[in-house]
């Protein structure tokens, strides 16, 4: 049994709808379901009665109901208590990030960071999306850094999280080019010459970003695909030997298009791009979770920095409780 089987069943216990519950553990309502039933596999017994609507809980998932609060209220104050034990915990930030955002905006952000606040020192966990915010609603981590899209949102309670924009970044498709920059692919290509397509996993944010922008476009795409994984780093790789089309985070290729290692396969009308924002989430303090005095000092100088560039007072969030930072992008080309 896994302790995220727990979760979804006490959600859906407290949702009673299975859509809204998948909405609130990140998760499609198919992969719930099959969560669900998993739970009930392993336990031999039916926790849902599905003949009724609204959905409900058979006996026996009421009386499993109060073991499954109880035991993840065990293990979450046993994972505290470990944590604390660690001998850098307070002085130490935990951050949950995407792979991705871990190997372009990580490095550079924490290197800006030493001039203004100093040093700190982090302890980074590398996750998809989903699981990173997951980390962060579980108690698993101090900060999280992830992705925003408006049809792709991150849904965590603003009325429990403080949020800041940290930036943007824009997802397009690249191919590996010839010395004068020329990609070895085009879009949109044809039905008799498909484009090779590395593609993401249908799990993955990026992903669903790259569906969804495909289906917004005018023109359709000729793509047959050659290779999928979830891993942005490894369809770049293949990209560079040739194999074929990537959309990926412009940041991460930066020092590839200056090179003429790859280039745009959309031509510079950006037909086929799609832009998020980078945003930094923290659990709101309060008494009874005051959090770490390092953390509140570290959001207390992000806040300060986005008010000094937006012209605002110390301390003064921007408009809606969030502020703006600079740009991915715009860190990655003047580090470069």
């Amino acid at each position: 049994m896994e302790s995220k089987w727990l979760e979804d069943f006490v959600s859906l216990a407290e949702t009673r709808s299975f859509s809204r519950s998948a909405d609130l553990r990140h998760v499609t309502q198919p992969a719930f379901s099959r969560r669900i039933q998993s739970l009930e596999a392993w336990l031999g017994t039916d926790l849902i009665d599905r003949t009724s609507y609204p959905t409900r809980l058979t006996a026996a998932g009421e009386v499993f109901y109060e073991q499954a609060v109880a035991m993840l209220g065990q293990i979450n104050n046993t994972r505290a208590l470990l944590r604390g034990k660690r001998p850098t915990a307070q002085t130490t930030i935990d951050f949950a990030v995407p792979h991705t955002l871990s190997l372009t905006y990580m490095p550079k952000w924490l290197s800006s960071l030493e001039s203004g606040f100093g040093s700190i020192n982090t302890r980074l966990i590398a996750l998809n999306v989903h699981d990173a915010v997951m980390t962060i609603v579980e108690g698993g981590c101090d900060l999280l850094l992830c992705y925003q899209h408006p049809r792709q949102p991150v849904q965590l309670d603003a009325s429990r999280y403080d949020m800041l924009t940290m930036g943007t970044e824009t997802l397009r498709p690249y191919s590996r080019c010839d010395r004068n920059g020329k990609p070895d692919y085009l879009f949109p290509g044809t039905s008799k010459a498909p484009v090779p397509f590395l593609s993401y996993t249908s799990n993955a944010y990026l992903g669903r970003m790259v569906e969804l922008m495909m289906a917004d476009v005018k023109r359709p795409l000729h793509l047959i695909k050659h290779y999928e994984t979830d891993m942005s780093e490894s369809l770049k790789m293949m990209a560079l030997e040739g194999h074929g089309v990537a959309f990926l985070p412009e940041s991460s290729v930066v020092r590839e298009v200056r090179n003429r290692q790859l280039a745009r396969t959309d031509g510079p009308a950006g037909e086929w791009e799609v832009e998020m924002e980078i945003r930094l989430y923290r659990e709101r303090p309060t008494a009874q979770r005051a959090g770490k005095a390092l953390v509140a000092r570290l959001w207390e100088y992000l806040v300060d920095m986005e008010a000094a560039r937006d012209g605002r007072p110390k301390g003064a969030a921007a408009s809606g409780g969030k502020a703006s930072g600079r740009s991915a992008r715009a860190a990655e080309r003047r580090d470069s």
